[in-house]
């Protein structure tokens, strides 16, 4: 069957003003009406800029040196506006915040559609079922500000999809968003994909949902294409996304793990169905164990450093973001705060800083009510970053903004110097130091502030969303840094929604949900309760499912949370070489 193509790579390469590399690299493909491509690869592969050449941003806005041609919907993106090609390719960037112009949700929505000249009628139709497919019914009336970061990503997204394009671009578009949230919107995409047609493009580092939804995977590494197929091809060569830093399914992962420890598998499967019915099945025939794990305790027998005690809070306006939140934290804990967006996490935290004051009951550090204390005082000790690193960022130099709050508190010169190159060596920040900070991509911007955080040696540090924007092998990094601070016994909170990635790390979880905690629990016990954790729009790592496909085939606990927990469980036969 022969599809119509759509758009047409012939040769490209790019390379941005004064850059001596570029950044795309002799790419020749053909994209066809209906695909659902995806884009993966570490940062600095070349992804977003694939994505924004689509439309012609890339060279036309940018400049710089474009080589070979490219057509989208019969058009060269060289020779056409942006304007123009703009009606046939809709964008939704990682960032919300660029996108969002108006002063509420509908006419936010309501603005590509009247450039369009769509109709009274059919915009009012479109309006609400786009709100209703990213989850933001009954917001159609409010400010954009109003949102959560997570909420102005679907707004974003929502904006996308009302114009119903031909081609349909999004970079990083999840990034924010609970992980429900994540699969509604690969599944909206999807539909849209199949239903109208609309072919899609999406570069994510979202792999288990990348691996579910799209039909084919473009591989990227320093601008260039290394692997092109279908999902089950591209992923399974878990050795080729180990060298290119890029984080397989945790199915893949698994398995390849049995692999390694003599089960012959004859195909690494990607997908959570297949891996489940493949792990029982695996276990009908091998002998399978139980590893021994040992539960952390969360008793305490010192004074929590942190306290929030019966605490409300109620933005103006009368959102209730907090309804009696009780909670103490204590020095040397490891904590994780999730939830779905809005559920209250990042409200919760900012009390301890004195950023937000209750509006009933109390916080209290070291037994001392916030209103006491100074929010200057309690930045010295309690270092916190944004879920928006920009919100931070008002320095022309990345080494400027990392020495400024030492500057500001009277450090002597040479303190501060030493402490800001250790920061920035201890973020790979050197290279960049000279850089303005809001020139750097985001995840790199995150860093800059992280690196600001680090110089004042904070007691606490409270990490909202570190990992947005990050590839693999950066969210570990900075990961690494807080285990690293935790190890020196500092108190670490991190909010995040990527569950997959904290094993390694937290040894305690809060579940919030709707402003209330639902559960406070050793992590172990936090990520198999999986009903409490759908309560709020969470689901556990595919490792955790994976783990629980096995209780049901054998009717034993096995309280797993990562792949290489689950591998562990299958015994390799008598004789059988491993690897």
């Amino acid at each position: 069957m022969k599809f119509e193509t759509i758009a047409t790579f012939d040769k490209v390469s790019y390379m941005y003003p004064r850059s001596q590399e570029p950044v795309l690299k002799d790419i020749s493909l053909d994209i066809h009406r209906g695909d659902f491509l995806g884009l993966i690869g570490p940062t600095g592969a070349g992804k977003t800029t694939f994505c924004l050449s689509l439309n012609g941003i890339v060279p036309q806005f940018y400049g710089g040196r474009f080589f070979g041609h490219l057509t989208v919907a019969g058009l060269d993106t060289v020779e056409h506006p942006v304007s123009r090609l703009a009606q046939h390719v809709g964008m939704v960037f990682e960032d919300p915040e660029t996108q969002i112009t108006a002063t509420s949700v509908e006419n936010e929505i309501a603005f590509a559609l009247e450039n369009l000249k769509v109709p009274r009628e059919d915009m009012l139709a479109r309006i609400p079922r786009v709100l209703e497919a990213v989850r933001l019914e009954g917001t159609a009336a409010l400010h954009p500000h109003a949102l959560s970061g997570g909420q102005k990503q679907r707004l974003a997204i929502a904006a996308a999809l009302a114009v119903q394009p031909d081609i349909l671009v999004l970079d990083e578009p999840t990034s924010q968003l609970d992980p429900v949230g994540v699969q509604e919107i690969f599944a909206t995409l999807r539909e849209l994909n199949q239903t109208l047609g609309i072919t899609v493009v999406i570069a994510s580092h979202a792999a288990e949902e990348m691996a579910t939804y799209t039909d084919r995977l473009l591989l990227l590494a320093e601008g260039a294409v290394v692997a092109s197929g279908s999902p089950d091809e591209v992923y399974s060569q878990i050795e080729l996304m180990q060298r290119h830093y890029v984080r397989p399914p945790q199915v893949a992962s698994t398995f390849y793990h049995i692999k390694r420890g003599g089960i012959p598998i004859p195909r690494i499967p990607v997908r959570l169905d297949e891996g489940s019915d493949g792990v029982r099945a695996t276990a009908r025939v091998y002998p399978v164990q139980v590893p021994k794990n040992t539960p952390t305790s969360l008793v305490r027998d010192s004074a929590p450093l942190l306290s929030a005690q019966a605490l409300t809070h109620v933005y103006d306006g009368g959102a209730e973001a907090l309804h009696s939140v009780s909670l103490d934290i204590h020095a040397g804990d490891y904590v994780l705060i999730v939830g779905q967006n809005g559920a209250g996490k990042s409200t919760l935290v900012k009390h301890f800083l004195r950023l937000l004051q209750p509006t009933s009951g109390r916080v209290l550090v070291e037994g001392v009510d916030t209103r006491d204390l100074t929010t200057s005082a309690l930045a010295q000790r309690i270092g916190y970053v944004a879920q928006n690193p920009d919100h931070q960022i008002f320095n022309a130099t990345v080494e400027a903004e990392v020495a400024f709050a030492l500057n500001n508190l009277g450090y002597a010169r040479a303190e501060v110097a030493a402490r800001t190159e250790e920061s920035l060596a201890a973020m790979g920040l050197l290279d960049c130091r000279r850089l303005h900070p809001l020139a750097l991509p985001k995840g790199d911007r995150a860093r800059v502030v992280i690196a600001a955080i680090l110089a004042m040696k904070p007691d606490v540090i409270i990490l909202d969303e570190p990992t947005t924007g990050q590839d693999d092998q950066g969210a570990r990094h900075i990961l690494d840094i807080s285990d690293r601070l935790h190890t020196m016994g500092k108190t670490v909170i991190v909010i995040t929604h990527h569950l997959y990635l904290m094993p390694a790390y937290a040894e305690r979880v809060v579940v919030m949900g709707k402003g209330t905690i639902l559960l406070d629990a050793p992590i172990r016990e936090a990520y198999h309760a999986v009903d409490t954790l759908a309560s709020t729009y969470l689901t556990p790592p595919q490792a955790v499912l994976l783990a629980r496909a096995l209780e049901d085939e054998l009717r034993t606990e096995f309280p797993l949370l990562t792949p290489e927990e689950v591998a562990a469980c299958f015994v390799q036969p008598t004789g059988a070489p491993a690897g």
